[in-house]
């Protein structure tokens, strides 16, 4: 448990971070600060241990709903399977009552320390370094060294577990599942002359750097990790893997209309999600729509808004289905599957369009376009391309032919390359190639 006496802003931030908010406000340290820099080179040594025990960390809570969530939880299904031992770690496993008084502590002390140091903060980056100095003192009450690998699923663990490395020496794997803060520049989501940006991009360096190994979802991240300076030989590509186990289908909770054309779009209702351009696509061919339903999956911020636009475009075909649980069901039950979004990594959702045989128009997003081959696996359009995302769906309604090819071709790709055992062996196959010291079989 959390022994609140020792909290203390003696090593609050990291230096690397202070380093950052100093350097954008031109503050020398009136005391030397010592920097830890530490390579851990990548051994090619097969490690022939069987049987390890693995930390997944994670800075959101699990579990819940969303796809970096469900990675988690097949990677760790598909570790156990193999017969090693897997324990995650997140935010929402220590009682509520602690954290809600630790932020408060923390809060107060964190703005007098940078009100002092600037002559003033920021918000969002004290909020943000008050969860991160919460998560180590959290993960410090944890026995880090009965494990054998780390495996950090964001930036923010990989700089914790980085910094309690330090001593331990175990192989620290990172796995991006976003694009971190070279795409939140390229989106305007955030000012290059922001101190934001500053301590942003630090953290994403210092990720890399602590890292002993990074597993990407896809080459989409590559050049992005390069420039953090990571190197090729210290990346492995390994694409997202379903459990494509049988499984009985049950009964729908909403049952398809005879004689009506299903086009299905599945995803949380959030801005970068395309849900808009898709209506505004479905307006222009609103002529073309009268044996057709369009059914939205998920539920989210934006869901008011977009009703509003449904609404006033007279979309009456469209059916707001909210959260559900019976994803292959109605998945069964679709013809064409869209994925309209403007910013995405390799969303799984479409991989499960896939494995259940579906013609699945999405867009040029980030990793998107390696499992989905345009015109061959599925249709690609530009994100945001209103005309395009009209023209391609009038074309797959209209010809039966063309959707049964698609289907069947990425069909044929996700079952040959995206399977949960072949992602989980490649990734066994990372950790094993490290000799590991401690821990226990």
């Amino acid at each position: 448990m959390i022994d609140e006496s020792k909290i203390s802003l003696a090593n609050i931030p990291d230096p690397y971070l202070l380093a950052a908010t100093d350097q954008y406000y031109r503050v020398t340290p009136a005391y030397e600060e010592e920097f830890m820099k530490e390579e851990i080179a990548f051994c090619s040594k097969i490690n022939t241990k069987k049987n390890m025990r693995i930390l997944l960390t994670t800075f959101w809570d699990y579990p819940a709903v969303g796809g970096l969530q469900r990675y988690i939880e097949m990677l760790k299904a598909g570790l156990e399977s193999l017969g090693h031992h897997v324990d995650i770690f997140a935010p929402n496993q220590f009682p509520k009552p602690i954290i809600r008084k630790l932020k408060k502590k923390m809060k107060t002390e964190m703005k007098h320390f940078y009100k002092k140091r600037y002559g003033c903060y920021v918000e969002k980056i004290m909020k943000q370094t008050v969860r991160l100095c919460i998560y180590e003192l959290m993960l410090r009450s944890v026995d880090l060294d009965q494990y054998d690998v780390f495996h950090a699923q964001d930036r923010f663990t990989a700089n914790v577990l980085g910094r309690l490395n330090r001593h331990i020496q175990k192989p620290l794997l990172f796995t991006p599942h976003g694009f971190m803060t070279q795409r939140r520049l390229q989106f305007n989501l955030i000012d290059q002359e922001s101190v934001e940006y500053a301590y942003s991009l630090a953290m994403d360096q210092q990720a890399v750097r602590l890292s002993s190994h990074i597993i990407i979802l896809c080459d989409a991240f590559r050049p992005i990790m390069n420039n953090l300076k990571a190197h090729d030989c210290h990346m492995t590509t390994v694409y997202t893997g379903l459990d494509t186990e049988c499984r009985n289908l049950q009964q729908p909770i909403i049952n398809k209309p005879k004689n009506k054309t299903i086009i299905t779009c599945i995803s949380r209702l959030r801005p970068r999600k395309g849900h808009k351009y898709l209506f505004a696509a479905l307006a222009r061919m609103k002529r073309k729509l009268k044996h057709v339903e369009v059914w939205i999956v998920g539920d989210g911020e934006t869901r008011e808004e977009l009703e509003q636009q449904v609404q006033t475009l007279q979309l009456d075909h469209v059916h707001f289905l909210g959260t559900r649980s019976d994803i292959p069901e109605l998945l069964h039950q679709t013809d064409i599957f869209v994925h309209p979004t403007t910013s995405d990594t390799l969303p799984i959702v479409i991989m499960e369009a896939m494995f259940a045989g579906k013609p699945i128009i999405t867009t040029n997003c980030g990793g998107i376009p390696e499992i989905i081959h345009n015109n061959r696996s599925g249709i690609i359009v530009e994100p945001g391309d209103v005309r395009s995302l009209e023209k391609k769906l009038s074309l797959l309604l209209k010809n039966s032919f063309l959707r049964r090819k698609l289907a069947r071709n990425a069909k044929i790709f996700a079952e040959k390359n995206l399977t949960r055992t072949q992602m989980v062996k490649q990734i066994e196959r990372v950790y094993q190639s490290f000799p590991l010291k401690g821990g226990e079989t």
